[in-house]
């Protein structure tokens, strides 16, 4: 984006959201600060009054600088485009393409039938003597509705959810992993990331004298360094290994402890399988090496597990860290461990519902009794979020009259985001400077690619990284919105950016074929 077109946004008094975007990043990025002139900077310095309790210097510091890259200023500008478009500004294309976040039904996926049949007659209970629905569909709404007060999904639960669903819960992990569960380790939560500050939130105390770190995989999915510098936790990031399809290495883990115990006092270690972005998914011999090492250093585990439905590529295959954990037998089983699940992703794509669950093994009763404490703090999840994930952990079975349609939608879908996968890897992969791995699993594709140096100069002359200025030109040539891989992080001197695997097939393959022609060109510019 252009010093001046970002100058012109700040003046725009119909831009008022952006201008309180802008003045909340002033303090902390350079790009901002550059591509504000003094003027406009007095302008938006001048927008808060000096009568508010509170304002930028005396507001939660931990607050101001988190940042999440998926929902940052590229995303504020396309939506800008999306206004102007429907003013009839004229503009080489015709819609935005949201690429930046796994929003499944926002691109195009429909709703898997049966639950949304669940969701309709729980919210209606009138409709369970209607014909129309099958009986099967009944029984599960029913079901919900006995474990609700009053029989209404608009009722308070018991904080960790209804016990009902909590039970379907534990037997799906049973029939997963083929391990016992017991549902009273079972939370209930609005979407896996509600759950995963809820378990974050404990390990916030200083020990010894020391700021509490947690090591996370580099790139990383913005929720995590956004939420640790809310908390004010360290984060310890761990570089993936993109040269070995983004693998995980034991000495980069042993590296990346040992600089942090200078500083800080690890306590934890997230993984996230299949990944986001770099959608790998780590083999056996990977989460054998990460129970050892965070047993040998005395970690918290956190296993972020919501794409598990999610794995296309031939030979590779989900192993949920409760399973080998288990397999691993003593000491290793009796370690810690929180893992989550989410009906946003896999097959269901039901983001907006926010439903989700955390199990959580091996924790000190005490510790335990607090957790509980500090989830009935936000009442309960979503009723109908709880709903959605009773239906994915205890979907129609055969012989039941939704059982077959259910197979079909669910596969369906499943068949499809595989072969998006690996167009959009062989796509990025044809051209020229970019390369991408497979797309194994999850619902995104991490490309590196290569910048001219004149772009990179340029990009630096506007203090903004290179990638994000390839990004911001990318948006406003083709209506593309990705996310650059400096939101994510990666090795230095490279450049990455994310973009999901979701629009649907036609969708996909015109976006695939307006970024090569505009990445060509991008090239040709700059060269």
């Amino acid at each position: 984006m252009s010093l001046q077109r970002l100058s012109k946004f700040v003046r725009c008094s119909e831009n008022y959201n952006l201008c309180r975007y802008v003045k909340s990043q002033l303090e902390f990025s350079p790009f901002l600060r550059l591509t504000v002139n003094s003027k406009n900077f007095s302008a938006v310095q001048n927008m808060s009054s000096n009568q508010k309790v509170l304002n930028l210097d005396n507001m939660n510091p931990n607050v101001r600088i988190m940042e999440y890259a998926v929902r940052g200023p590229l995303l504020i500008r396309a939506t800008e485009i999306e206004n102007e478009l429907k003013k009839g500004v004229e503009k080489p294309f015709k819609e935005v393409l949201k690429a930046n976040i796994g929003d499944c039904h926002a691109m195009g996926q429909k709703p898997i039938t049966f639950i949304r049949q669940v969701l309709a007659l729980v919210s209606q209970p009138e409709l369970l003597d209607d014909d129309r629905y099958p009986e099967d569909v009944k029984e599960r709404a029913r079901t919900i509705l006995d474990g609700c007060r009053g029989g209404s999904v608009g009722s308070y639960t018991d904080s960790p959810g209804i016990e009902i669903i909590r039970k379907h819960v534990a037997q799906y992990i049973e029939r997963r992993d083929g391990i016992p569960c017991d549902y009273l380790n079972v939370l209930l939560c609005a979407g896996a990331s509600d759950g995963i500050k809820s378990i974050l939130r404990l390990l916030v105390a200083d020990v010894d004298g020391k700021k509490p770190g947690v090591l996370i995989p580099i790139p990383q999915y913005p929720l995590y360094s956004a939420t640790l510098a809310e908390f004010n936790v360290q984060q310890v990031g761990y570089f993936l290994d993109e040269n070995k399809n983004w693998g995980l290495d034991v000495n980069e883990l042993e590296r990346s402890i040992t600089e942090a115990r200078k500083h800080c006092n690890p306590r934890a270690i997230v993984v996230i399988n299949p990944g986001n972005p770099t959608g790998q998914v780590l083999t056996r011999e990977n989460v054998v090496d990460v129970i050892k090492f965070a047993y040998k250093e005395n970690l918290f585990l956190l296993a972020d597990e919501v794409y598990q439905d999610n794995v296309y590529a031939e030979g590779s295959k989900f192993y949920s860290f409760k399973k080998v954990l288990t397999e691993l037998g003593s000491p290793y089983s009796e370690m810690e461990l929180a893992s989550f699940m989410s009906c946003s992703k896999g097959y269901m794509g039901e983001c907006g519902l926010r439903g989700g669950y955390t199990e959580v093994i091996n924790l000190d009763p005490e510790v335990k009794a607090m957790l509980l404490k500090s989830v009935s703090a936000m009442l309960c999840p979503t009723v109908l979020g709880q709903t959605v994930m009773d239906c994915v952990v205890n979907p129609p079975q055969p012989g039941e009259p939704s059982y077959e349609s259910f197979q079909n939608e669910k596969n369906s879908v499943l068949k499809s985001l595989k072969e998006r996968a690996k167009l959009v890897a062989d796509t990025f992969n044809s051209i020229p400077g970019m390369s991408c791995n497979p797309v194994q699993g999850a619902m995104y594709a991490f490309p590196q690619f290569k910048l001219p140096e004149r772009a990179i100069k340029e990009a630096k002359n506007q203090g903004i990284e290179p990638n994000a200025f390839y990004a911001f030109q990318l948006l406003e040539n083709t209506g593309i919105c990705i996310v650059p891989g400096s939101g994510f992080g990666q090795v230095e001197g490279t450049y990455h950016f994310r973009t999901t695997i979701l629009p649907q097939p036609d969708k996909l393959k015109n976006m695939l074929d307006s970024f090569k022609d505009f990445h060509l060109k991008f090239l040709k510019q700059w060269e």
